[in-house]
């Protein structure tokens, strides 16, 4: 994937975009448990009284709590609190039992901080009263905490302020051994006395929070449901155009490549890296965009507020996450080596497939449809049974992670409620920690999900880089040359010799000699002399190892290869057609052909009469790779698609092999009427074809060992005259 970095430039903003949008709704998801537990403990449990220290308090209740406190204690009490004499319409409506009557008010300004010691102050103030009531320092008694009246409280202050301070101190220190967390239970019922005794709807209060949170709780998951549809459209889009670019890039690259380049990578597993692998890189993208930053904002913003509920649980977590880890190192141990695998057996099946198909008229005709078959159906099942390995191996992943966050969640439920009972803990902090714990956990299980992807779409993008990475063998010149005007369709030969890359001996040997217009050159010799590799020379499909070769004279290694192409016309041995119509593929060379030039080189192809039979002439489909067209037609179309592009030099590698004797004598005649300016060069391996060049070239294992018109080849080349013996009568030997 390094590799293949800079693909991912033009979308770092979109990507930097995604990631705060991830940010936006993880943040969403882990406040919305705080808010649950917040309802069940708050709105529920605790009749909307959020806090122990009350908002308002009377006179009596304020000198009732003022008396059970410490000396620092009634610090925070006096620093928290301001006396209000004249209340506004307000705090009327807020708290009718006031009119006419002063009141203590809590400060606006008081910080997070000072009221949680706030809460605690009113908190011990309960139990310190409980002490006191039970005549012990311990926290029995008869007096219920449920069971608080406010009113005998408030004659009792009396008292309290006549208690012995050794007494009360007494009880504050029994209570200082209290749990904050209870104290603040304890002290909310207090508190919801106090504002009863102010004349507050406590019911109205409760439905009025869980509303409120309610409502909270809608916004929030609304902003998430809105982050995560647009971090989907931003991965999705950021994915879909990687790949665009990759795909664009790679069939770019491919177009570039030489023969040379052909031979190193099969065209099914081309076809392959630019289809099936681009996919899985596509994947990777999107989800891990979506995933591979999500989990872990979302596992450790849970760990966070985990630790922010309730630490003596959070060993449960570690023990659920370390579970986890160990179930997926040892099902990715087993699993990776096969994904890696799984890339060369697509490659493999893609290649039987091709060849199947491509070459059906073959197996057909030896009647191996069941070896071919056999031969597919072997591909097929190691490749199926490679994923059904993999698949089966990842799919115990679901189970077993299943398994794990329920005896989460029991072990959760089982340790909270011993908390509950012992009152460290609340119903909704225990509900809150037990869905952080399943955040936490899903974290990993996504973040599993990734490596799932990762490995094939690493291998993926391996190949893929392997293909962008390729350095061209034959390229263009910084600063090429511009062909001689005055030497048009001249090519010549100058020592040339040749052979493959890794090969040993060379293909060509030592290779001279000079084509020019208005000439035809023919090439003939046995199978494996080089005939094709020479032609393959000259539209630099492969470049010279030693010697030169010159096309309008300049070297065609200093002209630009498409200048190089624009002067040639080139007709393969195995004539490959478009899927479209027979006008389109006519008119591939050159896009602004007129009518009247398809026309003139379809007739000099003799291609006219097969064309017109068609019902729609030449606007007739043509299958891909001209399936539905025979080999003689499919030469001719070739022939005429390149003979439309009227380029100086023309190329027909082994062209009329296809044709019978009568298309290719009435071919070679208009050729030699119509084209008597143009260079050709012919590979044939009939001499009927090439007996009327102008120059004959015999090759034989890479060298030259006969150059002359086809009467003195006769008597001077040996080789020839074998050839020409083989296939001509003693008469036409002797004419």
């Amino acid at each position: 994937m390094i590799r293949l970095k800079k693909y991912l430039k033009p979308f770092i903003a979109a990507i930097g975009l995604a990631i705060g949008l991830l940010f936006v709704q993880a943040s969403a998801d882990l406040n919305l448990p705080k808010y649950m537990s917040n309802i069940v403990s708050i709105g529920i449990q605790q009749k909307g009284v959020a806090n122990a220290s009350p908002e308002a308090l009377s006179l009596s209740g304020y000198d009732l709590i003022y008396t059970l406190a410490t000396a620092a204690q009634k610090e925070t009490l006096n620093s928290s609190y301001t006396l209000i004499s004249d209340p506004s319409q307000e705090n009327l409506k807020k708290y009718p039992n006031i009119a006419g009557k002063d009141f203590y008010l809590l400060n606006s300004n008081i910080t997070k901080l000072q009221r949680e010691a706030l809460d605690v102050t009113f908190g011990q103030a309960v139990w310190t009263l409980i002490s006191l009531n039970s005549g012990q320092g311990s926290n029995g008694g008869p007096m219920s905490i449920g069971s608080l009246d406010i009113t005998k409280l408030y004659q009792a202050i009396p008292g309290l302020k006549m208690l012995p301070a050794a007494v009360l101190g007494a009880a504050q220190s029994s209570s200082s051994d209290i749990s904050d967390t209870l104290k603040k239970q304890t002290g909310v019922v207090l508190a919801q006395a106090f504002y009863t005794d102010l004349g507050v709807d406590l019911e109205s209060m409760q439905m009025k929070y869980i509303f409120n949170t309610g409502l909270m709780m809608l916004l929030i998951t609304l902003i998430g449901a809105v982050a995560m549809i647009l971090v989907v459209f931003l991965s999705s889009r950021i994915g879909a155009a990687l790949s665009r670019n990759l795909r664009k890039d790679i069939f770019k690259k491919v177009e570039s490549f030489s023969n040379e380049e052909f031979d190193t990578f099969a065209s099914s597993s081309l076809i392959t890296r630019t289809t099936n692998d681009v996919t899985q890189v596509q994947m990777l993208i999107t989800i891990g965009i979506r995933i591979l930053f999500y989990a872990p904002i979302l596992a450790i913003g849970g760990i966070y507020m985990i630790l922010q509920t309730n630490v003596s649980m959070v060993w449960i977590i570690a023990l659920a996450v370390v579970l986890l880890l160990m179930m997926i190192a040892g099902i990715f141990t087993v699993a990776v080596p096969k994904f890696k695998l799984t890339q060369k057996l697509i490659d493999r099946l893609n290649l039987v497939a091709r060849e199947g198909l491509s070459g059906l008229m073959v197996v057909r005709a030896f009647g191996n449809q069941k070896f071919e078959a056999k031969r597919f159906d072997k591909a097929n099942r190691n490749l199926a049974d490679t994923l059904l390995f993999v698949n089966r191996v990842m799919n115990l992943l679901m189970p077993f992670m299943m398994l794990i966050m329920n005896l989460t969640v029991v072990l959760i439920v089982w340790v909270g409620a011993h908390q509950i009972a012992d009152s460290n803990l609340q119903i909704g902090d225990m509900l809150a920690f037990m869905q952080y714990a399943m955040q936490v956990i899903m974290g990993f299980l996504m973040i599993s999900m990734v490596f799932i992807i990762f490995p094939r779409a690493q291998v993926s993008a391996v190949r893929i880089a392997d293909v962008l990475a390729v350095e061209n063998k034959i390229v263009d010149l910084k600063d090429p040359k511009h062909f001689d005007a005055a030497q048009t369709g001249v090519v010549e030969f100058k020592n040339v010799s040749f052979k493959y890359a890794n090969a040993v001996e060379d293909v060509l040997h030592n290779v001279s000699f000079k084509a020019l217009p208005g000439q035809t050159t023919a090439f003939i010799g046995s199978t494996g002399s080089g005939k094709s590799t020479l032609i393959n020379l000259i539209p630099r499909f492969y470049d010279v190892t030693e010697g030169s070769i010159t096309v309008n004279g300049v070297d065609v290694r200093h002209v630009t290869q498409h200048d190089l192409h624009d002067t040639i016309s080139y007709i393969p041995q195995k004539g490959m057609l478009l899927s479209g119509s027979v006008n389109f593929n006519l008119k591939y060379g050159k896009r602004d052909a007129t009518e009247e030039e398809v026309l003139k080189a379809a007739s000099i192809a003799q291609a006219v009469d097969f064309i017109s039979q068609k019902e729609e002439g030449f606007e007739s489909n043509i299958a891909q790779a001209g399936a539905n067209v025979s080999g003689g037609q499919k030469q001719r179309l070739s022939i005429a698609r390149a003979l439309v592009k009227n380029a100086p030099i023309i190329i027909f590698d082994d062209s009329f092999s296809a044709l019978d004797f009568k298309t290719d004598q009435r071919l070679r005649e208009a050729l030699h009427k119509e084209l008597r300016q143009s260079t050709l060069l012919i590979v044939a391996q009939r001499v009927s074809t090439i007996m009327n060049a102008d120059q004959i070239i015999v090759l034989e294992d890479g060298k030259i060992v006969g150059q002359g018109t086809h009467r003195e080849l006769l008597t001077t080349c040996p080789i020839y005259y074998e050839i020409a013996s083989s296939q001509l009568s003693q008469e036409e030997l002797a004419l």
